[in-house]
Parts: C-alpha cells; structure tokens; sequence
C-alpha cells in the first residue's frame, strides 16, 4: 500500500470513529435533557457498547499499521501540514487507547450515566451520602485509568494531560500559586472599597420564558446559529458537539436570578462558536477539531466575561434586557446595572462566582481532585474536606451539600483532571482578548452598537479554524506574540476592577 493510500485509510478509520463518539454524543445530550429517569439503565448499556466498539477500532492492528507506513512517508515532513497533524493526533489517540482495557473503557461509559443520575438526586436533596457510592466507583475507574496510562510523578498528570496535553500538575500548582498571591491583595482592597454595588437588582423576578427569549436573542447576536445549533434546558448548563452542524447547548433558567442563565448562556455560546467556526474544509479530520480543552474554555470564558461583562456589551443588550425584564429593571440605571453584573464578592458557587474570586473555586477542585486521585482523601471525607477548603478560601462554609461538594456535575461524568482547564482558559482569554483589541479599531465601540461580528471573525481566523494544528501554548505563542502568562489577566482584572471599586 502506497503512503497516499495509507493516509485515505487512516482518514476512513478515524471518520469510523468519529461516527461512533458523535452517537455517543447525541445520547449523552438527550440523557440530560429529554430521556425519562426510568431510560438510564438501557441508556448506560447503549453508552458502553458504542464506548467498546470505538476502542476496538481504535486500537486495531491495522490502524497501527497503517500510522507506521505513513509516518515513515514525506507525508508528516512539514509538522503543522494536514496530514502530519492528523497522523499526529491519531497516534496521539491510538497512544492512548492501546494501554487502556476495553471492558475499563466500556465500564466507565456506562457507570457514567448512572452517577449523572444519582447525582441529579442527590443535588436535589442536598444528599453527598446517597452519591458516594458512585463516586467511590468513579474514582475507582479513574484511578485505574491513570495506571494504565501510565505517568513519571502523580496519577492527576495521566489525565490532566487528556483534556490539555502537555500540562502537568506541578506547572498547575505554580500558577495557582503566583494567581492566589496576586489576586489576594486585589479582593482585599475590594473588599475595603466603600463603593458597594446594588446587586439585589439581579434578584429580583425574571419570568422564565423571557430570559429564554431574551437568551436567544443574545446567542443570534453574538453570532451561534440556530440552523446548525440548538438551545435546551437541563439540570447542569454545558455544551457538546453532536457532529458537523449540529452543536447543542443547554442551561438552567432561576426565575428569582438574572445571572444564573444569562451568563451560563454566554459561557455555553462561547463553547459553541468554536465549534460552529471550524474550518470545513478539515471537517471529519482531527485537524478540523479543536485538542485543547484549556483553548475551549478560554472563548467561553472570553465570551461571558470579557465580552459579556463589558460596559459595551451592555449599551447595547441594557435596553432590550429592560424591555424584556420592564418590573425588574425599568427604574434600574444602566451604571447600577453594569456594577450589578460586576460585584466582587467571594461565594459558594462557581458558576455564579465574579471574575477575581473564580479561580479559588477551581482551586478547591484541584486539591480535591488530587487527594481523591491518590488515595489521601476517602470518599466520605469529601463533604468536610469542601467545606475546610471552602472556609480556607473563601471564608465561607456551605450551609448544606448542594451548595456545597455536589454543586457540580463533572465528577459524576468522570471529569477528573478537567477543572484547571478552566484557569488555564481565563489566563487564554485575557492574551487574546488583549491582542484583539490591538488589531481590531474601535472593538468595543463596535459592541455599544451591536456588532460582534469582527470578534468572532478574528477568532476564527486565530483560534477557531486552526483546529488542532497547534498545542494551546503553541498557538497563544503564534496568536499574540507572547507565551501563556497569568500576568496579562492579572493586570486585566486590576484595572477594570480598581475603576469599578474606585481604588
């Protein structure tokens, strides 16, 4: 078999696999969304099936075989070409599933929607006790997994580096660190600023369907399409890539909080234009799909916060919210409004959590995470172990389990190693954020009027249609000029805050 030939092949047998993960897709969307609690035992079954067949043809010999033919070919000379970077990212993805086990893999599928449902119970009844079995279970695969992977210094690197390759735990825990002292010393002045900010307005009634209305007038404007998208309710907000032309994006309306869903809405959309700018020519190639979760969650986080939050953004949205919402906010100024959208104050929620206080909640995760993965933190000791991180952090202790260790969905999917990609993504947006006010005139003059089509074009051509051609750092590199650093998001939350707070 020629080289060519070879690559057609391995393009065919990763499309074969494409088509397996995007059924998965599909039923893990209507999992959360529309099927009947009584439908998970089949849906588990159904989950773990399509999760064995993906790793039979994913660890085939033939696809060995046909990596080798072809990374030995002129084909993968020029490194960031198509096929190099396709061969690249199968090998990374064969590397991966030979020295996991099938049934592991098929276990971990259908143990998956099985906690995703307890924990939906669970959160409901503020109940940690009644979902540490599944999380016991979770924890168990997980670690078994990172085993299997193999990894030099902590199980966490095994799977940190599947959502951002490269990363290790230790670089994490730096960051963390330079984050924390640097973000210390601005809460605290916050916290002194005589200026306090009226965000009672934001809890006040907001009917449902209008937020939904004015939601999807939000998600139009920002440039998702509804002709190869969707928006739908579910228990967690979160977004996911069914297949070329087809991104859902879910999120949960508070009818006695604006916040909740609005900026829920702008994270998911965010997520969901990465997905919908992809190049396609490349669609159906690894090269076509986005390999960094740290780069996914920065244009989500860029979209809800750095967009989102801005003054501009609301010029232009603030009318139309006070028309939608006319009792909550038709005596609400748009300056008290802004400020609303703007307080700092550290709380119980991530998702509800400001810009400056939001990455000490994904730190309490990270630690979590860590002493679970290695055996140092029992599944019992979760609930306080929370709750001392918590106070350690934030000053505060949750009141119940809800809002406390279950408040979120992803250690019920498996997602453990997933919650730095988070930090990593704000300290993403704020480089390119920043790049993008450089080389695009009158930016955020263009929000107060509504049009948001030069930002999206510019991600496009920067971060969206390169797919997988580069690793996160590699492209932030290429895209600004500089390496990843937290100092640029630092310095960005420094001076929007101190005009805010008037320090």
């Amino acid at each position: 078999m020629t080289p060519d030939a070879a690559y057609q092949e391995l393009l065919r047998c990763y499309q074969e696999e494409a088509l397996l993960e995007s059924c998965q897709a599909l039923l893990g969307w209507d999992e959360v969304t529309y099927m009947p609690p009584g439908g998970v035992a089949a849906r588990a079954n159904q989950l773990a099936y399509l999760a064995g067949l993906q790793h039979e043809k994913a660890t085939s010999k033939g696809l060995g075989d046909l990596l080798a033919l072809v990374e030995k070919s002129d084909l993968v000379k020029d490194a960031v070409s198509p096929a190099a970077v396709n061969v690249r990212e199968i090998r990374r993805a064969y590397e991966r599933f030979v020295k996991l086990p099938r049934k592991l893999v098929e276990e971990q599928a259908r143990i998956a929607p099985l906690a995703q449902q307890q924990w939906a119970t669970s959160l409901q009844e503020a109940d940690f006790a009644s979902f540490a079995p599944w999380l016991e279970k979770t924890v168990a695969l997980r670690r078994q997994e990172a085993e299997c992977l193999g990894y030099k210094k902590t199980p966490y690197d095994a799977l940190l580096d599947y959502y951002e390759p490269g990363a290790r735990t230790a670089d994490i825990a730096r960051l963390f660190d330079a984050l924390q002292a640097e973000l210390t010393p601005l809460l605290s002045a916050i916290a002194g600023s005589r200026r306090r900010r009226k965000f009672a307005i934001l809890k006040r009634h907001f009917p449902v369907e209008r937020q939904h209305a004015f939601a999807m007038e939000a998600a139009v404007a920002l440039g998702f399409d509804f002709e190869r998208g969707r928006l739908d309710t579910s228990v967690h907000a979160f977004s996911t890539h069914i297949g070329p032309g087809d991104c859902r994006i879910a999120i949960r309306y508070n009818p006695n909080f604006f916040s909740e869903a609005f900026f829920a809405l702008l994270h998911e959309v965010g997520h969901g234009l990465y997905e919908q700018g992809a190049d396609p020519e490349h669609e159906g190639t690894p090269l076509g799909t986005p390999n960094s979760l740290a780069l996914h969650e920065s244009q989500a986080r860029l979209w809800e916060n750095l967009v989102g939050r801005g003054l501009s953004f609301w010029k232009y949205f603030y009318p139309r919210a006070r028309q939608a919402f006319p009792e909550a906010l038709g005596k609400v100024s748009l300056g008290d409004f802004y400020l609303a959208v703007n307080h700092v104050e550290p709380s119980l929620n991530r998702v509800q959590a400001d810009e400056v206080t939001y990455n000490l909640h994904i730190w309490i995760r990270f630690e979590l995470e860590k002493a679970l993965l290695s055996g140092d933190l029992p599944v019992a000791d979760v609930p306080a172990a929370w709750n001392e991180a918590c106070k350690k952090y934030l000053g505060l202790v949750p009141p119940n389990d809800a809002e406390g260790c279950l408040q979120d969905g992803h250690w019920s999917e498996g997602l453990i190693g997933y919650f730095p990609t988070y930090t990593l993504g704000n300290l993403f947006a704020a480089q390119l954020f920043d790049k993008a006010r450089l080389e695009i005139a009158g930016l955020e003059d263009g929000f107060a009027q509504g049009n948001f089509a030069a930002l999206f074009e510019w991600l496009r051509d920067k971060i969206y249609r390169q797919g997988s051609r580069y690793f996160s750092k590699d492209l932030v590199l290429s895209v600004t000029g500089a390496a990843p650093d937290h100092r640029p998001l630092v310095e960005s939350l420094r001076v929007k805050y101190s005009e805010v707070y008037g320090l």
